[in-house]
């Protein structure tokens, strides 16, 4: 197939696309999203069709793929459980119009409104005022709660009620399917005078009529294309939405459903419901999370999967018999991955987690695994969280790092290499929700299970901690709008929001220190128990010092941030014990020393 095979335009008549859509000659997949149904949208559509303006094409994706479809739109049943043909055509942009063309005309029912008729009527007295009239559509089209006056209850309603009584406001289904019928009522009506041809209301039936007859709606068929670059179509069509995710299709694609001799099989109920299986915030880490690590498993484990990588092009060849040979047992692995970040190492929350691929490594480790190595694997995750380069950030990197667990998980020779670390990393970072660095820092803090400073027995990091990934609860132990800090930019060289002035402290904390100066606020504190539970917050001891003696240099924030660089380096080498650690300091080398 040639490039201008790919793309086909084309158009339809407006009737005999919702009479092919009923006749199931069209499928809306389940990664569609729903339809938001508005009266006055559903009006301005038909306006559009009544003044003969274009409504934007129909996308359609034609494909040999068979995927898990919507069953009914507005109530209206649109696959057969049985379909099977060798192509399928997939409405991929265009459903929101064709749930509202096929409700306007056929009735039918629309979620979270019961009881409402969605059936579109017509007043054909309702004439336009000129040519670029942009109201009249509100009182030419109808639905029946706009016209029924409940036996005179509904006032407003009742002249519209007469003029539906006498044929003049009329379904616009009728007008396609039964405009004689229509039109003689109207002749014959004993209310009015509609024997004349040129009547106002007979000249605008017959304007619907042939409106109806001979309205198309424009469609682009797409074909011989993969699933990945339907997602990136499906993406750049729907700016304004979600982005189509290559999740959604496989979902579409392993979906199988539930008869008297199978289970059925559908992927999002799967997740969701092993989302359920405890509390930990890990488990809700993200769908394509789990998807990719499932294709790391299949890779590994079912011979002849065709999945080669977890990029779209290969998730796409997943297959239901493939997810269910490793469930399982992946299940029992995500849980120990999860179990091994939140309870060994103390990290509560996926937000901490430096590298995303930490989770398809790790749990591929975890997989059929007897005797996994706890201390091996926190020398791996502080070894890559923290190393001076990012040797995580693609998939050949990823599939290295496979390699190297495996070769532990069967108990053969393995090597981490030079460990490097750059000091003036450390010194300059800043808090990011999404930084390798930034993440690493942070996930090191609470590795050291830190404690409150009032409850000194207490952790401050508890499963039922609140973090997000925009407002996590830090605190800046020099606070950067304290007098102190504004009043010495000058004495110091380091920024104040640097990650290393960041504590984890509790909210009310934090509420009761805002912007004091540390020698204030520190005194507030100052016992044996808060001395002990320092080394938790890897706070140097000089702070405590300054504040016995109410006193500190003009330079003490850059004196604490050198000092909490050097004790989170010292922590590094406990946590890489044996490891070649090598440390160097790019500021100090370009000439800008302290």
């Amino acid at each position: 197939m040639t490039y201008t095979d790919r793309i086909f335009p084309t158009n339809k008549g407006l009737t005999t696309y919702l009479d092919e859509l009923l006749n199931k000659n069209y499928q809306i997949p389940t990664f569609q999203r729903e339809v938001v149904w508005e009266k006055e949208n559903v009006k301005k559509l038909w306006d559009s069709i009544y003044k003969f303006y274009p409504l934007g094409s129909i996308l359609i994706w034609k494909t040999d793929l068979k995927l898990q479809n919507h069953r009914q739109v507005g109530g209206h049943q649109i696959t057969d459980p049985n379909f099977n043909r060798t192509e399928y055509q997939y409405i991929l942009d265009g459903q929101q119009r064709t749930t509202s063309l096929l409700t306007s005309l056929y009735g039918g029912s629309i979620e979270n409104r019961p009881g409402f008729d969605p059936t579109v009527y017509v007043d054909l007295t309702v004439q336009s005022d000129n040519e670029t009239d942009d109201e009249s559509y509100r009182s030419r089209f109808l639905f029946w709660d706009e016209i029924d006056d409940r036996n005179g209850e509904i006032r407003q309603n009742v002249p519209k009620k007469k003029r539906y009584d006498a044929g003049l406001i009329v379904k616009l289904i009728y007008i396609k399917n039964g405009f004689g019928a229509v039109e003689r009522n109207l002749v014959e009506s004993p209310n009015g005078d509609y024997k004349d041809y040129d009547n106002p209301a007979r000249q605008e039936l017959r304007r619907l009529k042939e409106i109806l007859d001979n309205y198309r709606i424009s469609f682009i068929e797409v074909k011989g294309i993969q699933v990945a670059e339907v997602c990136q179509i499906f993406e750049r069509i729907n700016q304004a939405g979600k982005p189509l995710n290559i999740f959604d299709i496989v979902v579409a694609k392993t979906f199988k459903p539930m008869t008297e001799e199978d289970a059925g099989f559908y992927l999002r109920d799967l997740i969701d419901n092993f989302r359920a299986t405890n509390r930990s915030e890990f488990l809700n880490i993200g769908d394509l999370d789990y998807l990719q690590t499932l294709a790391v498993l299949i890779s590994r484990y079912v011979d002849g999967s065709g999945v080669r990588n977890i990029t779209d092009r290969y998730l796409n060849e997943i297959k239901t018999e493939h997810i269910l040979s490793v469930w399982e047992e992946a299940k029992k692995a995500f849980l120990r991955t999860f179990d091994f970040f939140e309870n060994h190492l103390h990290l509560k929350t996926p937000y901490l987690i430096p590298f995303r691929y930490f989770y398809f490594a790790v749990a591929n480790y975890f997989f059929k695994n007897d005797a996994p190595n706890y201390d091996f694997l926190k020398q791996y995750f502080w070894y890559y969280s923290f190393h001076n380069d990012d040797l995580l950030s693609n998939t050949t990197h990823l599939f290295q790092h496979i390699d190297i667990l495996d070769k532990e998980k069967q108990k053969q020779p393995y090597q981490f290499g030079r460990f490097l670390l750059d000091k003036e990393k450390l010194r300059s970072s800043s808090y990011s929700s999404k930084g390798r660095l930034s993440r690493a820092i942070l996930s090191l803090y609470a590795s050291k299970q830190p404690k409150d400073w009032e409850h000194c027995d207490r952790e401050v990091l508890v499963q039922n901690y609140f973090f997000s990934t925009d407002n996590p609860n830090l605190h800046h132990v020099f606070p950067t709008n304290s007098e102190y800090v504004l009043n010495n930019k000058h004495n110091n060289q380091i920024d104040s929001n640097s990650l290393m002035n960041i504590v984890y402290i509790t909210q009310i904390t934090n509420l009761n220190i805002t912007n004091r100066h540390p020698l204030e606020y520190i005194r507030e504190y100052d016992k044996p128990e808060f001395e002990s539970i320092m080394p938790t917050h890897l706070l140097p001891k000089e702070i405590l010092g300054w504040a016995r003696a109410n006193d500190m240099p003009p330079n003490a924030l850059d004196v604490f941030i050198e000092k909490r660089v050097d004790a989170m380096i010292e922590d590094l080498k406990n946590k890489l014990h044996g490891l070649t650690f090598d440390v160097v300091d790019t500021k100090q080398s370009s000439g800008q020393g302290l």
